[in-house]
């Protein structure tokens, strides 16, 4: 293991030193979606007024049809509308307020002395420089990650604790290194298996600690993202995937036009299948170990029967989440073909589900390769470790030739 560990930890060492990008490369802002400048809010006074006097069916004039007042349409004047008081609280604009009107059947809704995000476009006329882009969920979502935190640890203890080690580091290796070289024009596919590895590396071994367990858990997962690697570069290719298939997309392309958008969808195949690969391969190393534990004159064939029999139910239960998880993501994009009743042929040739059909399937593939390779590697790792058997027979024989020296003596 350690002729196969060290020259892989080796160079993950050396591409993340070659290939480290620095920072995300500076551009000048389009003012397009989520490439806008923005400052946080807070609605300070809200007022009823009538729909047609503010003219509420027009469009805001910075274009922005994300907000209430821009998803107007034709006929949505009657009622009464909500005349919101924003006040600007970060930038050099603080304190400056400004109008947003919210049509009566808006999605988004606004109340006093909730917080906003505002956009801001310098270029836009004084009174139409800020608009609100979106509500503040700032302190929700802390609440729910400090839950989240504090259920792994009371549960995980010193391994919870680990775990979440492990997760900032991952986060930190994506942020850091994988979407910053990617901007900077690397390869996208050789920066996320090298920032994948990376990842692998970091989890595995912090919360699962340096043993021969891990190291066999690790060499079953980067076996696995091979073949996913393999696939992926081979089916996207065949069914000419462009990954440009959303606004998103786009708009990446629009900034960065040198980003090999192909690569980018095989690079998100690769790290979106890494997660669940740790826990089959670690999964089904810890059954084997287990098994030997429990009986130790088990050779390396009747622990990868019975290993493999328990990797068969992980198996099924595991490409079924993947499945479910990947239908959950594009749920209202599988409703609107359902409301153009088209047919199923029809949905799944459309680059839109392609793309996540492909994803699925790659991903699916590598979680059922990683059960039988993992399973064999543990087997033949734990049955060729001795060390076990021969302390239970050096702890028997001074017992032994106790009892000879009891019996010598009373004869």
């Amino acid at each position: 293991m350690a002729a196969v560990l060290i020259p892989f930890a080796t160079a993950v060492v050396v591409g993340l030193v070659v290939l480290w990008p620095g920072g995300a490369p500076a551009h000048e802002r389009t003012g397009v979606g989520f490439d806008r400048q923005t400052q946080q809010g807070k609605v300070v006074n809200i007022d009823k007024v009538d729909c047609k006097d503010v003219n509420a069916a027009q469009a805001p004039a910075t274009g922005d049809t994300t907000t209430p007042s821009g998803s107007a349409t034709p006929g949505r004047e009657a009622g009464l509308c909500e005349k919101a008081t924003i006040e600007v609280t970060t930038g050099h604009d603080k304190g400056r307020t400004f109008v947003e009107i919210v049509q009566p059947d808006a999605p988004r809704q606004l109340h006093e002395g909730q917080g906003v995000v505002v956009a801001y476009a310098p270029d836009a006329p004084h009174d139409l420089q800020y608009s609100v882009m979106d509500v503040d969920r700032e302190f929700p979502m802390a609440l729910l990650a400090g839950i989240f935190a504090l259920a792994v640890v009371v549960v995980g203890r010193m391994r919870g604790v680990m775990a979440l080690i492990a997760l900032a580091a991952s986060f930190a290796v994506l942020t850091l290194f994988i979407l910053p070289a990617i901007l900077q024009g690397s390869n996208p596919l050789l920066v996320a298996v090298v920032g994948a590895s990376a990842i692998m590396l970091l989890a595995l071994y912090m919360c699962h600690g340096l043993s021969a367990r891990t190291s066999v858990a690790v060499i079953g997962t980067l076996i696995s993202l091979v073949l996913i690697g393999l696939l992926g570069s081979l089916f996207i290719g065949w069914a000419s995937l462009s990954g440009n298939t959303d606004d998103s997309t786009g708009l990446i392309h629009g900034l960065y036009p040198h980003i090999d958008m192909s690569g980018l969808l095989l690079a998100g195949v690769i790290i979106g299948s890494l997660g669940v690969l740790d826990d089959v391969t670690v999964t089904q190393t810890s059954a084997v170990w287990e098994l030997h534990q429990a009986d130790p004159t088990m050779g390396a064939r009747k622990l990868y029967r019975a290993g493999i029999r328990i990797g068969r139910d992980h198996i099924a239960s595991v490409v079924n989440t993947l499945v479910l998880a990947y239908a959950g993501a594009a749920l209202p994009l599988l409703l609107l073909f359902s409301i153009a009743q088209s047919s199923v042929g029809t949905v799944a040739n459309s680059e839109l589900v392609a793309v996540e059909i492909v994803r699925t399937l790659i991903g699916s593939i590598g979680l059922v390769a990683s059960v039988p390779v993992t399973t064999v590697l543990a087997a033949l790792v734990v049955s060729a470790d001795r060390t076990g058997l021969g302390a239970e027979a050096g702890a028997s024989a001074p017992v032994r030739s106790g009892r000879g020296r009891r019996r010598r003596a009373k004869h």
